[in-house]
């Protein structure tokens, strides 16, 4: 299905220069005559990232995508190996499942394009432990501090919290929520 630009949101996936593209920004510029459409767009295999800025009659083949939960199972080399519910085997190349596998999760979920697994995403929240941070701060307040947590990602977390203790964050935007009993 052929799109606008000016249609096109974050989320979608496109076919850019023969490769399939994730839109994961976009805005509108707008000057005395014209409005242009700043978009960038992450290619769903490689990871790179293109900025665009096109014209307002600028049209894109938007590709059907199909979400699924998954379960990681376990990995064969550069492929990553994941099962539905139902018991199907998928697989998938190891980048496309990287970053959402360095976060513990009981399910994770699958993007298809075209009937084909593309690429998996972690849980939007995620519970870690963490494993190198300065000592707790008592009575700080609100401040924060640098941690590392087990699965070797930097975050900011509360004064209040020591190595050991179990954070809960948001995968997205590696953002510390809150401390879990």
């Amino acid at each position: 299905m052929q799109l606008s630009v000016l249609d096109l949101r974050p989320g979608n996936i496109i076919s850019f220069e023969g490769r399939m593209c994730t839109v994961t920004w976009w805005n509108i510029l707008r000057n005395d005559r014209r409005q242009f459409i700043q978009m960038k767009v992450k290619d769903v295999l490689t990871g790179r990232v293109s900025e665009l800025k096109e014209n307002t009659d600028t049209k894109y083949e938007v590709l059907e995508k199909e979400e699924k939960d998954l379960h990681h199972s376990y990995r064969d080399g550069d492929i990553e190996v994941f099962f539905t519910p139902e018991g199907e085997e998928v697989q998938c190349p190891h980048h496309a499942a990287e970053e959402a596998i360095r976060w513990q999760a009981e399910s994770y979920t699958g993007f298809y394009v075209n009937g084909e697994l593309v690429s998996v995403s972690a849980p939007r929240m995620c519970i870690a432990t963490v494993a190198e941070c300065e000592p707790p701060v008592k009575g700080a307040g609100t401040g924060m501090k640098d941690a590392v947590l087990d699965n070797g990602v930097r975050i900011k977390v509360s004064n209040i919290i020591a190595v050991g203790d179990r954070v809960r964050v948001d995968t997205e935007a590696l953002e510390f929520k809150e401390r879990v009993q």
